[in-house]
């Protein structure tokens, strides 16, 4: 499965299921009609392109959008969550990530507190595990830890592993000025929360 074949996937989830549920309902579905490598080579696509969201200037969108406050584990899941907006909007965040403001799903989030957030809080955890599920339904391999998918997709990506460590440089997005003039619309559509 190439980058392209990825997308495709991702897309064609989004026009067939709504909801983060019934998405990976229909994602797991799909990938278990494929073989063991597909769906290894799906998880190592995915890998692949969350990896490209690790830039400050994205950690710093994360944290506006969540009111000042972003943990390690809120911006991994907000990486797999873009990759659910679909190839265009997380492409343009990648280059711009104030470019976040035109998605409808950020925009469903401003003027609401973010308990009232819900299905549409910006993260999606479980998208990093859809194909190990889906990996255990062709494979029988019953194991709760995944041992036997995560062993091949170590020996699928080899050598090739790419450090998690983030690129760009580290501002502070509770710096009012900086924040509009780096993300002059994500700040002016999420305030900083009081206890941030």
């Amino acid at each position: 499965m190439n980058v392209d074949s990825f997308w495709g996937l991702v897309e064609t989830c989004r026009r067939q299921a709504e909801g983060r549920d019934a998405r990976l309902a229909w994602l797991r579905d799909e990938l278990s009609r494929r073989s063991q490598m597909e769906i290894v080579e799906f998880q190592l696509r995915l890998d692949q392109v969350t990896r490209q969201a690790f830039h400050w200037e994205l950690v710093a969108a994360a944290e506006r959008i969540f009111g000042g406050r972003c943990s390690d584990d809120d911006f991994d899941y907000s990486g797999l969550w873009m990759v659910g907006l679909g190839r265009e909007i997380f492409g343009r965040a990648v280059l711009d990530p104030d470019a976040l403001a035109d998605a409808p799903e950020v925009l469903a989030l401003t003027g609401r507190s973010s308990k009232g957030w819900g299905e549409g809080w910006p993260g999606w955890e479980l998208l990093d595990y859809v194909a190990s599920g889906a990996y255990e339904l062709v494979s029988g391999d019953l194991d709760p830890c995944g041992e036997e998918f995560s062993a091949a997709v170590r020996a699928r990506r080899g050598a090739h592993v790419v450090s998690r460590g983030l690129a760009g440089e580290r501002w502070n997005v509770r710096d009012e000025a900086e924040a509009a003039r780096r993300l002059p619309r994500l700040s002016s559509m999420f305030s900083l929360r009081a206890d941030s």
